[in-house]
């Protein structure tokens, strides 16, 4: 198998790739790759929002995802916000948090 390809499991090709001539797997596309590794970075840090993240990507990509898919990612990938701030040891500073 060719490096980084992976098994299509679902009927949606997941951001970063796209069909392959290889049946039942998907070829990465390294340059989506790479810009959603820069704003998973970016979010996770929260440096960027979502919705800005989003519009970057499709900028420099030239392919879209929702705000929704890329949470959906960003939480499969490194937990949810909560959860990531448990991990850490700190408390969210959010005034929704509080109630």
């Amino acid at each position: 198998m060719k490096e980084g390809y992976i098994k299509r499991k679902t009927s949606t090709v997941p951001f970063g790739y796209e069909p392959s001539d290889i049946e039942g797997y998907l070829k990465p596309v390294p340059e989506q790759l790479e810009a959603l590794q820069i704003v998973e970075d970016l979010i996770i840090s929260e440096s960027i929002s979502l919705r800005d993240a989003c519009d970057w990507i499709e900028f420099k990509t030239k392919r879209g995802i929702t705000a929704a898919g890329l949470k959906k990612h960003i939480d499969k990938k490194y937990g949810t916000r909560q959860q990531r701030l448990e991990r850490l040891g700190t408390e969210s500073t959010s005034l929704l948090d509080r109630f």
